[in-house]
């Protein structure tokens, strides 16, 4: 079909691709702007396939506080070049990773880090709770190993829904910026922080709490 001159700027202007990438995107889906961003998105992320193998030796460690200074992350993510990691559309992506991090608490990068005996201490206790909910013996497998993927997908970073835009994961957030940018990317390592994390706290109850008051009066 014919595009005009119009929407390609258009699409080129919400998309940041090329002139001759977004009007043959327009042809290919017959004038449909929707279609047109996934015809790009997918020639993206076939691109961003090809760079994932190359070494990225480059990039920042950036620190991030949240919420009034309780949360706190530390994220290594690494570009190829040192040109890319002093990109301002690089920064602001290890930023978004750092405060989903902040939010989300995850407590690996991917699947490949959980060691075998995180996922079979988990699996013993999905086991337990399966046989004490009454499921059929011949079904507690095949339950479980459901229910280890969904565990291990809300602790991984890449598999975890992005906070700011729950339509895609981490993993798939990171493709989309390997193929606007250009070079391959690595979320490498993170570490977490939370004040109080790990400290038994006295707690009581308010009724205790009035209790206490009224025996001090």
């Amino acid at each position: 079909m014919s595009v005009t001159a119009t929407q390609v700027k258009e699409l080129r202007d919400k998309t940041s691709a090329g002139m001759l990438d977004c009007k043959k995107a327009l042809q290919e889906s017959s004038g449909d702007f929707d279609k047109a961003i996934e015809w790009l998105r997918t020639k993206g992320l076939s691109k961003a396939a090809k760079k994932s193998g190359r070494i990225a030796a480059e990039g920042t460690v950036t620190a991030y506080i949240h919420a009034g200074g309780k949360i706190g992350v530390l994220l290594e993510v690494n570009s190829e070049t040192d040109f890319v990691a002093r990109n301002e559309d690089f920064q602001n992506f290890v930023r978004d990773v750092a405060m989903h991090i902040a939010a989300a608490g995850p407590q690996f990068v991917t699947v490949d880090e959980i060691s075998e005996d995180v996922r079979n201490k988990e699996k013993a206790v999905l086991i337990a709770k399966a046989k004490e909910d009454g499921k059929k013996e011949e079904m507690i497998e095949r339950i479980v190993e459901g229910q280890l993927k969904k565990w291990a997908a809300e602790i991984c970073l890449m598999d975890q829904k992005y906070v700011k835009n729950p339509d895609k994961t981490i993993g798939e957030f990171l493709t989309d910026k390997i193929a606007f940018l250009g070079e391959n990317l690595v979320i490498r390592r993170f570490e977490r922080f939370e004040l109080g994390e790990g400290i038994e706290k006295k707690q009581e109850d308010f009724a205790a709490e009035v209790a206490a008051q009224v025996n001090k009066a």
